[in-house]
């Protein structure tokens, strides 16, 4: 069993806040204030409105009554004001206001010079951009921007609010550079201390910054008590770095590091995890992700994506839930698209690192190194007549078993024929494949070849009627496709890649029955086809679709890959999709194949969805597949009140009898904060463990977030689950 308590804080820019933000002073006289102008400050203009005042004859000033002194953006309020004209100075001995674009401040009294400085004390201060607000027990602004807090609190909430507050001995706030600085600094949540450190930094912006991040902490079983320290390195504009040192007691020191770059024309990102010696497994470990795209131009891009793994452990021992601890291969895989008018040709390289060990050698996957691919299509007279030819060109590479090139081509002609409500479309191609294989083995013939020709018509009607009220129009769809493909004898052909897919609407109505090019298979078939739909005449929402479709062999097949039973009937299994809704909040989908002749059902899935409002969702669904799973599955994401929202999923194997996976959490929200504690409980797929974990997370919005980001996790476990309305209160 792992049980985790995951408290990581990253810093991040302010969210917008769902609260109403009452004004700590009126910004009516300041509306205009960014379009002051520019320059330095002490060399605007001031002016003096007051009600009254006595001016000596050096210039000093004793003003009374509703004084208002504006300089550009700027803005000093006070009933009884001293100025001296020699430093152009404003002593404020009782209540003052002073208003700029980036700053708003209530004071018991201070100084201010039109230089750009002050010095303020007692202070209720705001910061409008961001926006957050606070107290200082003394506030101090530079000519440049800078303001100096003493005795402060901080905090992005409301006034009105006081859920959380940053206490400090100090903070300064560069406004240019968009960065806070604190020491001595507290973090209280509804008043108690949550967290103490010497020193922080934080965003008063959206712009990025260097720093050194919130640590992490956690614990488990297989890795003990776990601390990490993440640095962020803002290298430039378009690369930054983030690099985590790590300490598991169980295993010892390790390091992450996320790599994240972006130029004009390339972007990627490289993710680094290191442990230099496991001292559980007594070597050491790592995963490394890269992922690099490169556009040459409008037509030309590059592609890389591969991963790495020390060992086939890698995922048992630091994999989270079924799907993290299930993988089986790490793709690499290097592909150069280029892309012309008619045409688009594909370079691609690519490996798999298998990371299953119980996975014979034979029954690896091929690497192709390279792959070359070929699809254009040219229309003729006039495009009533349309040609192409599809190519292939690999060198299929593995440690075990027979390797080689192969070369598939397969030019085309079509003759399609459309109109309102029908299309005819005869076709004819022909199919060549050629192979030069190596390590075939005695007696095999290392050059075999396969040749034949395909016939095919695709034909398809659509019918369509309306309501008696024509809110409503109903289509019928019938379609029929017709493949004639002769017998060739290909059991001595290598098979690098070929398979079945499953049966459903898209393979009901391909040309090869296989995907792949060593097996092309005899047809003499006919595919049929309905589909009906109920949509809405004004707003265009299907409300019903529903599909059958059925293949009917008119000579049976006799290609079979090794392993495959040979058909034997007449008619393939029965297919059927149907999706309804959104009714009434409302949604059904449902597929299926039926097996006729032995009147059982081959492969079925089932979802009903509940969504009555974008934070409550409901979901009940089934999975079957004969002879390998049965499943039903529950998930749910649902406000209970305007703050409480609660969040659950359960995988349950019938064919296993237990539980797969599960989990529940609660989550409460403000405008400002919100904490979220889940509980999970799942099998590994590949140890048949049952692994624990429970994950906290709390956010402050506006200063960090204490915790593991979970909403990409609750998108993918929860369907219809939204993270913007599931942490916003309406």
């Amino acid at each position: 069993m792992i049980l985790a308590l995951v408290l990581a804080v990253t810093v991040a820019p302010a969210a917008a806040q769902e609260c109403v933000w009452p004004q700590l002073v009126s910004q009516s006289t300041v509306a205009g204030a960014t379009d002051a102008p520019a320059g330095d400050p002490a060399e605007q203009p001031f002016e003096i409105t007051t009600e009254g005042a006595e001016v000596s004859r050096e210039g000093d000033a004793e003003l009374r009554g509703g004084v208002v002194v504006r300089q550009g953006g700027r803005e000093l309020r006070a009933e009884s004001v001293s100025y001296t004209a020699e430093s152009q100075r404003f002593v404020v001995t009782g209540a003052v206001e002073y208003l700029a674009p980036e700053l708003r401040v209530k004071a018991d009294g201070g100084a201010w010079s039109t230089g750009g400085g002050g010095r303020f004390t007692g202070t209720e201060f705001e910061l409008p951009t961001r926006p957050a607000r606070g107290s200082a027990g003394e506030l101090g602004l530079s000519p440049t921007g800078e303001v100096s807090l003493r005795a402060v609190g901080y905090t992005t909430c409301p006034i009105g609010n006081e859920d959380w507050f940053l206490r400090a001995a100090a903070i300064d706030i560069d406004q240019r550079r968009q960065l806070g600085t604190g020491r001595n600094v507290r973090v209280e949540l509804k008043g108690v201390p949550i967290l103490y450190l010497p020193w922080i930094s934080f965003p008063v912006g959206s712009a990025r910054k260097s720093g050194l991040l919130f640590p992490t902490f956690g614990t488990s079983e297989k890795s003990g008590f776990e601390v990490g320290v993440p640095y962020y390195f803002n290298l430039a504009p378009q690369r930054d770095l983030t690099l985590t040192p790590r300490l598991l007691t169980r295993r010892g020191p390790a390091i992450d590091g996320r790599f994240r770059y972006l130029t004009p024309g390339s972007s990627g990102h490289l993710e680094l995890q290191l442990l230099p010696h496991d001292q559980v497994a007594g070597r050491e470990r790592g995963l490394g992700r890269l992922w690099h795209r490169t556009d040459f131009g409008p037509a030309l891009r590059l592609e890389l994506d591969a991963a790495h793994a020390s060992d086939g452990r890698w995922f048992e021992d630091f994999g989270l839930g079924p799907d993290g601890t299930s993988v089986i291969y790490l793709e690499r895989r290097l592909g150069l698209a280029w892309l012309g008018d008619n045409w688009r040709l594909d370079g691609r390289l690519q490996h798999f690192q298998t990371i299953e060990r119980s996975i014979d050698d034979e029954d690896r996957p091929y690497a192709r190194l390279p792959q070359l691919l070929f699809a254009g299509t040219w229309p003729l007279a006039g495009g009533t007549v349309a040609t192409g030819v599809d190519g292939e060109l690999a060198w299929f590479e593995r440690e075990t078993g027979v390797t080689g090139l192969r070369l598939d081509l397969s030019p085309r002609l079509a003759w399609p024929l459309r109109g309102p409500g029908y299309h005819l479309e005869p076709s004819a191609s022909w199919r060549y494949t050629a192979w030069d294989l190596h390590d075939a083995g005695p007696g095999i013939d290392t050059s075999p070849q396969r040749s034949a020709p395909v016939l095919a018509l695709d034909a398809g009607l659509v019918f369509e009627r309306s309501s008696r009220r024509k809110r409503l129009q109903q289509t019928l769809e019938p379609r029929l496709r017709y493949v004639w493909i002769p017998y060739r004898d290909q059991d001595e052909l290598p098979l690098f890649d070929s398979g079945i897919p499953d049966l459903g609407l898209l393979q009901l109505f391909r040309t090869n029955r296989y995907v792949g090019a060593d097996r092309l298979g005899d047809a003499n078939e006919l595919a049929v086809g309905l589909t009906t739909r109920f949509v809405d005449t004004r707003s265009g929402a299907r409300f019903l679709s529903a599909t059958v479709g059925q293949r009917y062999f008119f000579e049976r097949p006799r290609v079979v890959l090794p392993g495959e039973r040979p058909e034997t009937r007449h008619a393939s299994n029965l297919i059927g999709e149907l999706e309804a809704g959104p009714w009434r909040n409302w949604s059904v989908r449902l597929a299926m194949e039926w097996d006729g002749q032995a009147s059982n059902t081959v492969r079925g899935q089932a979802g009903i969805q509940y969504r009555p409002r974008p934070d409550a969702v409901v979901n009940v669904g089934y999975r079957y597949r004969e002879g390998l799973l049965e499943q039903w599955e529950a998930s749910l994401a649902w406000r209970l009140k305007q703050r409480w929202q609660v969040f659950a999923r359960q995988v349950y194997s019938l064919s296993a009898g237990n539980t797969i996976d599960q989990f529940a959490g609660l989550e409460y929200g403000s405008c400002c904060w919100r904490v979220r504690l889940m509980g999970r409980r799942y099998l590994s797929n590949r140890t048949g463990q049952q692994d624990t974990a429970v994950l906290l997370q709390l956010e402050l919005k506006g200063l960090s977030s204490v915790g593991s980001g979970d909403d990409t996790f609750l998108r993918r476990s929860i369907r219809g689950y939204s993270p913007a309305s599931a942490i916003s209160p309406p």
